[in-house]
């Protein structure tokens, strides 16, 4: 357990607590020495006891969503966030598909409205996601791996944006945690096209307060039959850098969708990918990679939109995959 801020004389304190056990309440309540001027002594002062209950390490998996990739069974862990407001669909933040091998969510799936992105909502602390084992999440403090890592080269790059999650600090607070991360190149690809292409996400909805646009985004470390070679950061020595090797992505990719409706049923969509190679892109556009969804499947194996009407091989699903024009589909 470790504290935050416990010489401060105000403000918000936290801790982080290490191997809880699954569906368990625990109780707690602060404990703080307030100084006396008077009588030159600290006091003891004690909170209200609370409690919370950690989950089970097998989370209800979420359905129906229009963001989410098909769920298999043969993940090592899919999980769902949610905002402030409570575990309802209204509130959902984003779901993700969280890898024990690779120390990242192999995909993540969010709605993206004009009310997320508006708000002074801000975290900037990484930090363990509380729902998995910290031994199967990297150590991701900024010289865990050296000035390879949160310095010059690579960025801990967010899979949905902290941008993205503006409205709500409980879900700004989410975007941080290190499931949600991955070792993006940070000169150049991170604040470059990467960036600029999260960007563009958020315009998508900047206008219309009714607009929704469902995204789902990740790294691939190798394509369907492929065997590319996968590069590592390393460790430093006594930073207690877990993995010792962290694995590098390949490539990284983007799809979004949007539909429009008839009361309760989607009667058309358009959806768009991005495939990058995960490289320096040097006044470059993100528009020179647009890709269909379809694609991306091919690429990476996952049934992305599959709550849409049809299959891939007919119905609205099908048509709506197959796009690869940015234009066509910004103006749907």
């Amino acid at each position: 357990m470790t504290d935050d801020g416990s010489n401060s004389s105000s403000g918000n304190f936290s801790c982080e607590l290490t191997s809880l056990a699954e569906t368990t309440t625990y109780y707690y309540k602060a404990y703080v020495l307030e100084y006396n001027a008077s009588t030159s002594q600290y006091e003891e002062r004690y909170g209200t006891v609370k409690s919370f209950t950690t989950t089970d390490d097998v989370p209800a998996v979420p359905t129906g969503w229009l963001e989410l990739p098909a769920i298999t069974g043969t993940e090592d862990y899919v999980g769902v966030f949610y905002g402030e407001g409570g575990t309802t669909e209204e509130y959902r933040n984003y779901s993700y598909n969280y890898s024990y091998t690779y120390y990242a969510s192999l995909w993540t799936a969010y709605p993206l409205t004009k009310a997320h992105t508006t708000g002074d909502a801000s975290t900037s602390k990484w930090r363990y996601n509380p729902n998995i084992d910290q031994n199967k999440q990297v150590y991701i403090t900024k010289n865990s791996y050296g000035t390879m890592y949160g310095d010059d080269t690579y960025s801990r790059g967010h899979q949905c944006p902290n941008a993205d999650r503006k409205s709500d600090d409980t879900m700004n607070l989410q975007t941080y945690y290190a499931t949600n991360q991955t070792p993006q190149i940070q000169t150049n690809f991170n604040q470059g096209i990467w960036s600029s292409l999260e960007e563009a996400e958020r315009a998508l909805v900047s206008d219309n307060a009714s607009e929704v646009v469902y995204v789902v985004t990740g790294p691939a470390y190798r394509t369907v039959g492929g065997n590319e070679s996968i590069s590592y950061l390393n460790g430093v020595t006594g930073k207690n850098a877990n993995p010792t090797q962290l694995p590098i992505p390949n490539y990284y990719w983007k799809a979004f969708l949007k539909v429009k409706w008839s009361g309760n049923n989607v009667t058309s969509a358009s959806a768009i990918g991005f495939w990058f190679e995960h490289r320096t892109y040097v006044s470059d556009s993100f528009t020179n990679y647009n890709v269909s969804v379809d694609y991306i499947e091919q690429m990476t194996g996952f049934d992305l939109f599959t709550n849409l009407p049809g299959d891939n091989s007919s119905g609205i699903e099908k048509s709506a995959e197959t796009n690869t024009n940015w234009t066509t589909f910004r103006n749907f």
